[in-house]
């Protein structure tokens, strides 16, 4: 690891005689204690200062081999980490838990290392996990609800497992939009019952954007140079790109999603969040393959391969890039951005090619909605039926839906649960309304959309600006999201999507989507590594 880049970690652990066990008064021998108001942060202040954070432009993922041998050690890193976070999240609300043992998991990582073991270029980094993804580390997986504050499993899920066998030590929770965005339609991003109201990077007036909100609040602060998202639309994308980092949704089935709090099993997808393409790829090697609890990654070990060894920083030269200028003209300001970086893109060597055609989003959407309520429904109470029933008592939807109506003032302060309830009103995977919007989204959102787009143009991958800067948080309205759709189709679709940074509008970031075919994965990475290599000409 570059010592420059891990000077937080490093300079805190000395004025950590006794290191950080706790993110903030919040957080509670790694567990969380409710907390629902909606920010913390003053109006009138749009500055961000880190406390011994790492700059957040640069990776510390994968250094070579001098590095690794520096004599930095794990146990420096992950105090200095949650250090950083004592210091910072009280008023960012990016974190829920941090991880009881990771001190001791990473003194266990410097014993392997000084006898000469080094598991590879995760060895010894801390990494954070949104709050819906198990852990057997003590935490609780809550979605961000009272009503799995008690969920402790003490079982890891697959992707997990592979970080820890990679030599990652797992840092702690994100906070997240509660239920990862789905208990209503006039939610608020970055806002959950446990964590209270997550706040941009940039300017904690603005939103985090969700659900994967504190993992991006957290990476883009320098509390850990990557984290694990979740997305069933948007839910990595959106928020990697308003807090100015790369996130990456694989292709569906690529990453195993058993032991996640689910929404959809056509659409969710598990993904990392980092500061740089090639962080993020090595994330990526480190958790993707085949799972045999989850049917969708039957293909995965066939199709993963190194994601990092796959960069190319020449691979825009020659290749034809089609350009959904479609999905550009939502914002003006942003797609000035985005022309800048087209012209990046072409001085690299891309062939850019204009598309104008349009996938029908609005079918796509309205069978999309059908698709994830009915599979939250199931999915979900599948779930809960593998937990604990001694600490969970909500066993299904149904029991959520009372639970929090029972606890409104909690649970419900600023806005409601009507896609809990419009949920809870369909009616299984045999319904042939379901069963027909399964197959409309999915025929027009892939082969009738990406795939075509695609085959028409000639082209080996689609890009567009991800979606305007963030919002103002806003309890009274709720979110007021800004895009072109690209993304939407790309999730609909089950295929990869990646976000990088772009450029600022007005001090905001906004970000460039890269979007390919199915199992497109490391090319699409590549793009857009050779993306954040090129030079405006």
């Amino acid at each position: 690891m570059r010592l420059s880049v891990v000077m937080g970690a490093v300079a805190l652990l000395a004025a950590a005689a006794t290191p950080a066990v706790t993110a903030s008064a919040r957080l509670q021998n790694g567990n969380a204690v409710a907390r629902s108001d909606p920010s913390s942060a003053s109006p009138d202040d749009r500055s961000i200062t880190v406390t011994g954070g790492v700059d957040p432009t640069l990776g510390w993922i994968g250094s070579d081999e001098k590095a690794q041998s520096s004599g930095v050690l794990a146990e420096a890193i992950v105090a200095g980490a949650q250090s950083i976070v004592a210091a910072n999240d009280p008023t960012r609300h990016a974190i829920i838990a941090l991880n009881p043992h990771a001190l001791a998991d990473a003194r266990k990582l410097d014993a392997e290392r000084k006898a000469g073991h080094v598991r590879g270029p995760l060895h010894g980094v801390p990494i954070l996990l949104k709050d819906n993804i198990e852990s057997a580390d003590g935490t609780a997986t809550t979605a961000g609800s009272l009503a799995l504050k008690d969920n402790v499993t003490n079982r890891d899920a697959p992707l997990v497992r592979r970080l820890t066998d990679a030599g990652a030590v797992i840092l702690g929770k994100t906070n997240l939009s509660e239920w990862a965005n789905f208990r209503s339609s006039n939610s608020i991003s970055g806002w959950s019952a446990i964590g209270g109201q997550a706040v941009n990077a940039r300017d904690p007036r603005r939103t985090p954007c969700g659900s994967s909100a504190g993992s991006a609040v957290a990476v883009a602060l320098g509390y850990a140079p990557a984290a694990i998202g979740t997305e069933t639309d948007g839910s990595i994308t959106c928020p990697a790109a308003v807090n100015g980092i790369v996130g990456f949704k694989p292709t569906v089935g690529l990453v195993s999603r058993t032991r996640i709090v689910p929404i959809s099993h056509s659409q969710d997808t598990a993904g990392p969040m980092a500061r740089t393409v090639r962080d993020a790829a090595i994330v990526l090697t480190a958790i993707a393959g085949s799972d045999p609890e989850d049917a969708a990654t039957r293909e995965a070990d066939a199709h993963k391969t190194d994601y990092a060894a796959a960069l190319d920083g020449k691979s825009l030269k020659g290749a034809r890039i089609g350009v959904l200028r479609f999905a550009a003209h939502f914002h003006g300001p942003t797609e000035k951005v985005f022309d800048a970086a087209l012209a990046r893109m072409k001085a690299a060597g891309a062939i850019l090619v204009e598309i104008d055609a349009t996938p029908d989003r609005q079918a796509i959407g309205a069978a999309e909605l059908t698709v994830l309520q009915t599979e939250f429904k199931v999915d979900l109470n599948a779930y809960l039926a593998s937990t604990d029933p001694a600490k969970v008592k909500t066993r299904t939807l149904a029991d959520l839906i009372a639970f929090n109506t029972a606890h409104a003032d909690v649970e419900m302060p600023l806005f409601g649960q009507e896609t809990f309830e419009a949920s809870q009103a369909t009616k299984g995977l045999d319904d042939p309304d379901y069963l027909k919007a399964r197959e409309t989204a999915r025929r027009l959102a892939g082969p009738e959309g990406i795939d075509k787009l695609l085959k028409d143009n000639n082209v080996v991958a689609l890009v567009a600006p991800t979606l305007a800067p963030a919002w103002l948080i806003d309890d009274v309205l709720g979110d007021r999201y800004l895009g072109g759709g690209a993304g939407s189709v790309a999730a609909i679709a089950g295929y990869p999507h990646l976000t990088v940074p772009m450029g600022d509008v007005k001090g905001l970031p906004v970000g460039l989507s890269i979007i390919g075919p199915a199992w497109s994965d490391a090319r699409v990475l590549s793009l857009g590594y050779a993306f954040e290599q090129a030079k405006a000409p």
